[in-house]
């Protein structure tokens, strides 16, 4: 595929003169170092790891200012140079597959990286030298095709993973550190959405370098970068990740849906972050018919489960034993979104369903109760997709429905009067839906509630759903 070939050979794509590289002394011994790292001749000996060191030698024993020499096409050459050379290092660097990695491999790559890392250290050393010089101002524009290569570098060997070693997993610490202190970002999270407004950061180059190896065919070649991509998401947060939907919800939901138990978890876990920081749902649900077009029903046998499926099983998942209310706001949030994507589909998760909308009924969620407002927008929902289903149900939702109402209507808390009201009206259409659905069980159920109850706000909703259902317009009292 053209994308991996881009990353085992020095592009020239995007020079402003295709093809030439700078001419200087030191451009060439760069030329003949990235040309070895390259080479295939050279990957079964010593060849690259003596490019490495050579490497190493060069950079220390060039001046700080030689590395930003130049103007306009000598520079630019020179800084993509430098990043070609940084990608060859952070490829000769990377693990394996998982099959050719075990034992001796994995060691190998310990030792690799630690070479690695402290070229990479070098080289830094030499950018942050470079800031405090009045003559070397070009120090930003140098970085650029630096920084992604080593950003992804020093992450697949910081984790704590089988192919890092107490050694290696030390200098990777120390080259994401002082990348971070060269790019004058305070934090991961800085580097990757910008310090400020006006700084991009740098999500989208980071996720365009892992791209290539995020693919069906490509993801398991490097068993480093879906941890990279992992761990890079969920360092941004929102309001900045609303806008990286369509790169970051492919790779989570490929790696979601693997047979290995340790990819289908780290994949749940992006999902996870990309629901409760992608404010624009919508967008997420708009995607899921592009990505599931392969998955149209021809009838005869159950449908196949979707994506939409999958994620809503992860957002109950998650909403059962969740008792901070801020994520069950925003939980609650999201649910009538996806049953109405679903439709009647939904019954496929009308136990669970049913479980966290009682839940969420029990609990005063504060003054503007948000949490039990959308639930309530759920179950009306609810109840009109799945109406077969509901029957048996019943008594179950009608005491849920009927606690509630007679909390909020003895609800001694500040609560604001409009916030009541809306949650009694409601509960109550709750109880028509649910009536009707029943057949006009529900409504007789509730006389001897109404012929017992003295509370005006609870006589009164349970009045509206026996005149409403019985076709008689409600007047209110």
């Amino acid at each position: 595929m053209e994308h991996d070939r881009s990353r085992e050979s020095p592009s020239r794509e995007g020079t402003s003169l295709p093809g030439e590289w700078p001419s200087s002394a030191l451009g060439q011994s760069f030329s003949q170092i990235l040309h070895r790292l390259t080479s295939q001749e050279s990957r079964r000996g010593k060849g690259k790891s003596a490019a490495v060191q050579d490497l190493g030698t060069l950079i220390e024993a060039t001046e700080r200012d030689q590395f930003f020499e130049g103007s306009g096409t000598s520079l630019h050459g020179m800084t993509e140079m430098l990043g070609q050379v940084a990608k060859a290092l952070e490829k000769y660097a990377a693990p394996p597959k998982e099959q050719e990695g075990r034992g001796h491999g994995y060691s190998e790559v310990a030792e690799k990286a630690a070479a690695v890392g402290l070229v990479f250290l070098k080289l830094l050393g030499k950018f942050e030298a470079a800031k405090n010089s009045l003559v070397c101002p070009k120090w930003k524009t140098g970085l650029r095709d630096l920084a992604g290569p080593i950003y992804i570098f020093a992450v697949t060997h910081s984790l704590e993973q089988p192919w890092t070693s107490p050694r290696s997993h030390d200098v990777a610490g120390e080259v994401l550190a002082l990348l971070l202190q060269v790019t004058e970002c305070g934090s991961v999270a800085g580097f990757l959405h910008g310090e400020n407004e006006d700084e991009k950061g740098r999500f989208i180059l980071i996720m365009e370098l892992l791209k290539p190896d995020l693919n069906k065919e490509s993801w398991k070649n490097n068993p480093a970068t879906k941890h990279v991509f992992s761990w890079t998401l969920q360092q941004v947060s929102r309001p900045w990740l609303n806008q990286h939907l369509e790169r970051i919800l492919p790779p989570s939901l490929l790696i979601s849906d693997d047979y290995q138990t340790e990819n289908k978890i780290l994949g749940v876990h992006c999902l996870h972050h990309i629901v409760l920081n992608v404010a624009v749902l919508s967008c997420l649900l708009d995607l899921f018919p592009v990505l599931e077009k392969g998955l149209h029903w021809k009838g005869g046998g159950a449908r196949p489960t979707t994506h939409c499926d999958e994620v809503l099983q992860l957002i109950l998942t998650h909403m059962e034993p969740e008792h901070r209310l801020l994520l069950r706001r925003t939980y609650a949030r999201n649910l009538p979104a996806f049953v109405k994507r679903l439709g009647i589909l939904t019954v496929r998760h009308l136990k669970r369903l049913e479980r966290v909308i009682i839940g969420y009924l029990e609990v005063y969620d504060g003054p503007e109760e948000e949490a039990r407002l959308k639930t309530l927008e759920t179950l009306k929902l609810l109840m009109q997709y799945t109406w077969p289903r509901v029957s048996c149900r019943r008594v179950v939702l009608l005491k849920a429905l009927l606690k509630l109402i007679c909390d909020v209507a003895r609800d001694p808390n500040l609560t604001p009067e409009p916030v009541k009201s809306a949650l009694l009206e409601e509960a109550t259409d709750c109880l028509i839906l649910l009536d009707h659905c029943c057949q006009g069980q529900v409504k007789g159920l509730l006389v001897k509630i109404l012929q017992s109850c003295e509370d005006s706000k609870v006589v009164n909703c349970i009045r509206k759903v026996r005149q409403v259902s019985e076709g008689t317009p409600y007047e209110g009292t």
